[in-house]
């Protein structure tokens, strides 16, 4: 099986499982315990969430500095952003292409009687910051979540200049940075956010556990109640071999971010190249601004998405036909729906996810294949 869907998620890098293995070998380990075992295990977790901030920009063991809170992954520290940055009535502005986690927090939010705004994007899948300047001026105050690259279409947002408009206008935001961990640098400092998630299994981490970063002075209410770990913050014993691989896994990630960008990027345009050259009329969503260096999203005329993802599969060809949280039901995309797409660009949509461990042996086979099964499809 040729893997090409590695924005759902990444294989472990062999290192992160030895880090895994080596830490679940020593034995039962609770943070939270009083006696040597545990306070070993709070130390380990300690210079494990220093190493995942320094990672980030961030160096959370001064104090009165930033805050690093670990939670179980992208959707849960999303969820702890919206509902615990601000008041509890602060309006939410989220964009229109939001992870499923942000979106559907929101409507459930509405529903409870919040005010909620959503950012229009542009046909080439950046946020339109027209539409937004317009949403700030009308809410007082409001919590603003954007992520910093589009999980489907790879397309990188423009932060810096949404955190900008933020700080002029009180505003609180959000950051999901899920996607571009090990793909796009990431610094808290300089993306000027108030809060960031980021998730492990996205850098070839273990699944299962992620983080929410806070800067300076933030304050956040706990989603979850039961216990005094992290401050109150995200009570529950923490899993200190996720945590340890997830420190691991971001800096390799981090430490090798350029020669592994140029890898991505070659083999994604590769991959493009192939099938812009073997299927008649494809199109390639975003290319016409910066996306990610590993994401591709694709849509050819009479295709189906639904029936081109079977046959990939049967011919060993992983990938997927948007966000994996939704895949499964295989909605239309609400991110191609966003950005105004036609009905057919929509029904065909597929996406492809190369990783530092892709090579151009299986960017070529993937290609034959896939260019194979489109044109049989087609015809």
């Amino acid at each position: 099986m040729i893997y090409l869907d590695n924005n759902a998620t990444t294989a472990v890098d062999p290192a992160v499982i030895e880090t895994v293995v080596e830490e679940m070998r020593r034995g039962p380990s609770n943070a939270s315990s009083l006696h040597r075992l545990g306070r070993a295990a709070a130390e380990r977790i300690d210079q494990a969430m220093v190493a995942i901030g320094h990672a980030l920009g961030a160096e959370v063991n001064v104090p009165g500095g930033p805050r690093l809170i670990m939670t179980s992954g992208g959707t849960e520290s999303n969820n702890l952003a919206l509902g615990g940055l601000g008041q509890p009535d602060s309006p939410l502005i989220v964009s229109a292409i939001e992870h499923a986690s942000v979106l559907q927090f929101a409507e459930q939010q509405q529903k409870l009687g919040r005010q909620v705004a959503v950012i229009n994007v542009r046909d080439n899948g950046v946020v339109d910051l027209d539409h937004f300047d317009e949403l700030l001026d009308r809410y007082d105050s409001p919590i603003v979540s954007v992520m910093s690259a589009n999980n489907e279409t790879g397309v990188i947002q423009p932060i810096e200049a949404i955190a900008r408009r933020c700080r002029h206008q009180t505003a609180s935001l959000h950051v999901d940075a899920t996607q571009s961990i090990g793909k796009v640098k990431v610094s808290i400092a300089e993306l000027g956010a108030d809060a960031v998630t980021v998730t492990s299994h996205k850098f070839h981490g273990p699944a299962g556990v992620g983080a929410l970063l806070l800067a300076p002075g933030i304050k956040l209410r706990p989603g979850l109640f039961g216990g005094e770990q992290q401050l109150l913050s995200r009570p529950g014993t923490e899993p200190v071999a996720l945590i340890l691989g997830m420190a691991k896994a971001i800096q390799i990630a981090v430490e090798n971010l350029s020669v592994n960008r140029q890898l991505m990027v070659s083999l994604r345009d590769r991959l493009e190249s192939n099938l812009t050259a073997g299927v008649a009329g494809v199109l390639v969503h975003g290319c016409s601004v910066n996306r990610l260096p590993n994401t591709t999203c694709i849509s050819a005329k009479g295709i189906d998405r639904q029936s081109i993802l079977m046959a990939l599969d049967m011919a060993g060809v992983a990938c997927s036909s948007g966000s994996a949280c939704s895949s499964g039901s295989s909605p239309p995309s609400h991110v191609l729906t966003a950005m105004g797409c036609p009905e057919w660009a929509i029904s065909s949509a597929v996406r492809f996810g190369v990783s530092r461990f892709s090579t151009e042996q299986e960017i070529d086979d993937a290609s034959e294949r896939i260019c194979r099964i489109y044109n049989k499809l087609r015809s």
